[in-house]
């Protein structure tokens, strides 16, 4: 760490640096503190192959800036030879995940944040993709062709497969003409910072595609309804300002979701095979809150909007 404080120039008047153990990625993170003892600046450092991808990252970064979403500042961008590694500064935001402040706030409150989240949501979303892009149908379809195949040569099982795999199926023609946009995608109570029962942040953009807009609630489902519904209907509800999302919008996101069902159970049997049940329970709950597909609106909103 002392060789990370001394051979980055933005950091000479840091102290010290503190890993940050959590999350999936594979940066390694740090809070880096000020003589004065406070946090100043994230630091995510990274293998030097990445080097390219990450400069993307920290365009986005300024974009997002751009169009005033709460977010961190990118700072510097730059590589060491010694260790040979790549290395990103961010301001830092103060507070602690949404996962473990939500639970600590009334259920308005946390139907309040969710609401500030989707607004910050719509405001990523006003980034479209460069000239070019492969369109979303093809890219989509080919991953979920490659995510099938790895489930089939995986040897686990989920006992409602046949009708998963039909639901599925079924559905592939909604992904025709659909928009290439900036996403997140990994947007979800984990990745979401609040202070004061305030949300203060969005981070961890590493993950950013494009794509779909509707393709970013999916997390809302899998992950953040477990933690606050209220947040969960919240998020889509402030997305959409006075309106609520029509039929078509159900219709993808219950096809997005059901796809996620499937490459949930191949990603960790191959990342965290020892989450798996974990993952299972996860899953079943999403089948379950759809009755098997059989409603396309989660019963987590339709229940809470009644």
């Amino acid at each position: 760490m002392n060789v990370l404080l001394t051979g980055i120039p933005e950091l000479q008047d840091c102290v010290k640096l503190e890993l940050i153990d959590k999350g999936y990625s594979s940066d390694s993170k740090y809070t880096a503190y000020g003589r004065d003892g406070e946090p100043l600046y994230l630091l995510r450092t990274y293998a030097p192959e990445e080097d390219a991808r990450k400069r993307e990252e920290f365009r986005v970064l300024e974009q997002l800036r751009e169009q005033d979403v709460l977010c961190s500042r990118p700072i510097a961008i730059g590589t060491l030879e010694e260790p040979s590694l790549g290395y990103m500064l961010l301001s830092y935001i103060e507070g602690g995940d949404a996962a473990d402040e939500l639970p600590r706030l009334t259920g308005s409150e946390q139907y309040g944040i969710g609401l500030r989240a989707g607004a910050e949501l719509r405001k990523i979303h006003q980034i479209h993709a460069p000239e070019g892009m492969e369109s979303w149908e093809s890219r989509v379809v080919a991953k979920y062709r490659r995510y099938r195949e790895g489930y089939e040569q995986g040897g686990a099982a989920i006992a409602y497969e046949d009708r998963l795999f039909s639901f599925i199926e079924a559905n592939l023609g909604l992904l025709k003409g659909r928009p290439n946009i900036l996403q997140h995608d990994d947007f979800h109570t984990g990745n979401l910072i609040v202070k004061d029962g305030r949300l203060s942040g969005v981070i961890d953009v590493n993950r950013f595609d494009w794509g779909d807009p509707v393709h970013e609630f999916l997390k809302a489902g899998f992950f953040s309804a477990e933690v606050s519904i209220p947040f969960a209907v919240g998020q889509i509800d402030g997305y959409y300002g006075a309106g609520e999302p029509d039929a078509s919008f159900w219709a993808l996101y219950s096809l997005y979701i059901a796809m996620t069902i499937l490459s949930s159970v191949v990603w960790i049997l191959r990342v965290r095979p020892e989450e798996l049940d974990d993952m299972l329970v996860r899953i079943n709950r999403v089948w379950e809150d759809h009755d098997g597909f059989e409603r396309l609106v989660p019963k987590w909103y339709s229940e809470y909007k009644r």
